[in-house]
């Protein structure tokens, strides 16, 4: 097969973006009809293959965008145009450089770059605000009992980052020692944000996060939640790839089990 010249090249690279593109507009409009997002709050953001980062604008309810109001970010000094044909040989630095003429992005853009420069799986953010489980965010307290089975396979405990002041170097710093252990985190006294391998696995997590804050309030309500025991946890994490899911890593946030209580 012959080699792909570069306007091959670039028409699959603008491709993929288009494809990006309408995939988050997407996502921004069903978690608007969750109720995730009130007015406009929140932010998306999509890494692509070549390290550009395409994320939603400040601003902007993101359950009404179009694809065209979509911010490019690059990851370094340097103009995308510059890097394609490349690869991703090149050293990324944590500068950020907007095309010109867009909407202002996201003051907590820095929280989505942290979460890509420790997780170099991830390919996908979403930073929202579901009602419940920002209660508990609001209550200092974490998702992390072990009340559903299902979500020991499909999320892992979800921790409780400190509060961190949205716009400052406060949020990235408060989130750093949980994104390589877990899956999503709860932001005190502010919502939730959840990553991915993509924007459907990124997206399917702040549901089940949602979906974890209800039961357990429920349960609490219902007079208390009757937790997994260690063994019964430990069978459902291992459990992981037969779903098709990855291992956890060994320091995964850790669940609190009926032995813990």
């Amino acid at each position: 097969m012959p080699p792909r010249t570069n306007k091959q090249t670039q028409r699959r690279v603008n491709s993929v973006e288009a494809l990006a593109r309408r995939e988050i507009c997407a996502a921004g409009r069903r978690l608007r009809e969750l109720g995730f997002l009130p007015a406009a709050a929140g932010n998306l953001s999509v890494r692509l293959g070549d390290g550009t980062i395409l994320a939603t604008p400040s601003g902007v309810p993101k359950g009404e965008l179009a694809p065209r109001q979509l911010i490019v970010l690059c990851m370094s000094n340097e103009p995308r145009s510059a890097r394609r044909g490349r690869g991703n040989g090149g050293t990324q630095t944590a500068a950020l450089r907007e095309r010109s003429g867009q909407a202002r992005v996201s003051s907590e853009i820095q929280m989505h770059l942290r979460i890509y420069a420790l997780r170099p799986d991830v390919r996908a953010i979403c930073h929202a605000h579901p009602p419940v489980a920002t209660g508990f965010a609001a209550a200092g307290r974490a998702l992390d009992r072990a009340v559903l089975g299902e979500t020991a396979i499909l999320l892992g405990a979800v921790p409780l980052a400190p509060f961190g002041a949205p716009g400052t170097q406060g949020l990235p710093e408060s989130i750093t020692p949980y994104v390589p252990r877990a899956n999503a985190i709860l932001l005190a006294n502010h919502g939730v944000v959840a990553y991915g391998e993509d924007l459907r696995t990124a997206l399917q997590r702040m549901e089940l996060v949602e979906h974890c804050a209800r039961v357990t309030l429920v349960a609490e309500l219902a007079g208390g939640a009757r937790l997994l025991s260690r063994a019964q946890v430990e069978a459902l994490v291992a459990a992981r790839p037969r779903y098709g899911f990855a291992p956890l890593p060994p320091d995964a946030v850790r669940w609190l089990t009926a032995e813990d209580v």
